[in-house]
């Protein structure tokens, strides 16, 4: 009784769509290092409004809240930034594919994000697309996932050396 599943290692995936819910998610594994985010810079959704009906017809909107994660960073404007950056692959010609998403802080009268204005970007760790295997389809087909089961699979290895000692 009282006993925890074990640690099991886990990778997060995000790019310039996820947003909203799937950035508070990130952000709390991030947060409380449960889990390596990997993937683009998210789309930075982290405001809640409602748009209030008007007699005349028109509308209100309204910011009823703003998502934070555990440790007080706001989600904003700003997005989740992933541990490690893994471009997306162009599967004609198997170059990267520039991050092109539009993202909330691209939008006209978006809500300013706590700080953004003066935040200075993280260093990230930066992984240049290896050249991908053309029998293995799945990962021909979505480079992102590749490198996470990659890293996954990895992690595995040094925990068995580790055993072994």
């Amino acid at each position: 009784m009282g006993e925890k599943e074990p640690r099991y290692p886990m990778v997060v995936l995000i790019n310039g769509g996820s947003a909203s819910a799937s950035e508070i998610v990130a952000g709390a594994l991030q947060d409380h290092k449960r889990a390596i985010i990997m993937g683009t810079q998210s789309f930075g959704k982290g405001s809640v409004q409602s748009v209030l009906p008007l007699k005349n017809g028109d509308g209100l909107k309204l910011t009823t809240a703003k998502y934070y994660t555990p440790n007080g960073r706001s989600i904003q404007a700003r997005g989740i930034t992933p541990d490690i950056v893994v471009s997306m692959m162009k599967p004609k010609n198997g170059e990267p594919d520039k991050d092109q998403a539009i993202r909330e802080k691209d939008l006209e009268n978006h809500f300013e994000g706590k700080g953004e204005a003066t935040e200075q970007k993280q260093e990230q760790k930066q992984e240049k697309p290896a050249p991908m295997a053309a029998a293995d389809k799945s990962k021909k087909d979505d480079y992102q996932l590749s490198r996470a089961l990659d890293l996954l699979k990895g992690i595995d290895m040094l925990s068995q050396l580790k055993m072994k000692k």
